[in-house]
């Protein structure tokens, strides 16, 4: 990987996390045109660095609430934002067990063809499709299943979503804010949740490939220390405008627009030779 691909991909994961297209189905695109090819160990390890660049931004950009919520927990105040911690913890169990009995499986769909990409984000469409009119016909029908805040059955719930978009080109964000939506979630919250729930297990994974990196000479000649900084440092900028914007248009209502560029994109994929 030369440290142009690596501008590139941190770059395109920057952009791409927050917004409801698929992050890590955009890598793989990305890696097709850029006629990347490396093996699946690498391609991970650039991955879940880039993705920890995003977390970061997360962060940075979400500090008020983040602080808050943090100082809540672990002073142990038992208050709403206590609870709030305690109910992401409760979202990170479904994807904590894909993790633990099913990694192995999952990493098989990367670097391999983009028809799992273009399927998946056929799917993330019609999710946003269905989120967007299902909160349409809410509001008319039935006002009191819009605007509910995120109790402890929605995040786990959320959190079986997320473990699900673990696929690359099924969108981690689009697909817990549908599903956040979809069970009448407020708009705002659920993204919030859906952008703080990803923050332990993304840097679980760094940390546990940075293990496997010091304890294995393979692993530690696998990977260009610049290209992996330069990735990191081009999706955290980029993160941070991203994550700024993507709060925006949720409140708004705009993501439903982005299930049409998903559909013309995955048709892309499928046809892609």
């Amino acid at each position: 990987m030369e440290w142009l691909d690596a501008l590139i991909l941190g770059l395109v994961q920057g952009l791409t996390e927050y917004l409801p297209v698929s992050s890590s189905g955009h890598l793989e695109i990305f890696r097709e045109i850029l006629g990347i090819d490396l093996p699946k160990d690498e391609i991970l390890q650039f991955d879940v660095m880039v993705h920890a660049a995003t977390v970061c931004s997360t962060i940075v950009i979400l500090w008020p609430v983040f602080a808050k919520l943090i100082k809540s927990f672990f002073t142990f105040r038992m208050d709403s934002d206590f609870y709030y911690v305690c109910k992401i913890l409760l979202s990170c169990i479904p994807i904590g067990i894909v993790g633990v009995f099913f990694k192995e499986t999952v990493e098989d769909f990367f670097g391999t063809n983009l028809t799992i990409v273009g399927i998946c984000l056929m799917v993330t469409a019609a999710l946003l499709t269905f989120a967007h009119y299902s909160d349409t016909l809410y509001g008319r029908l039935l006002p009191a299943r819009v605007g509910r805040d995120i109790s402890w059955s929605d995040a786990f719930i959320i959190g079986c979503a997320q473990a699900l978009a673990v696929l690359p080109g099924l969108s981690r964000s689009g697909t817990t804010i549908a599903t956040g939506i979809l069970i009448g979630d407020k708009r705002d919250k659920v993204a919030t949740f859906s952008f703080l729930m990803v923050i332990i297990p993304i840097l679980g994974e760094c940390l546990l490939d940075i293990k496997d990196m010091v304890g294995s000479p393979e692993m530690q000649s696998s990977v260009s220390v610049s290209c992996l900084l330069i990735g990191f440092v081009t999706a955290f900028l980029s993160g941070c405008f991203a994550c700024r914007w993507m709060l925006s248009l949720v409140k708004k209502g705009k993501l439903v627009w982005f299930a049409i560029y998903c559909v013309l994109i995955g048709i892309i994929c499928l046809l892609w030779r």
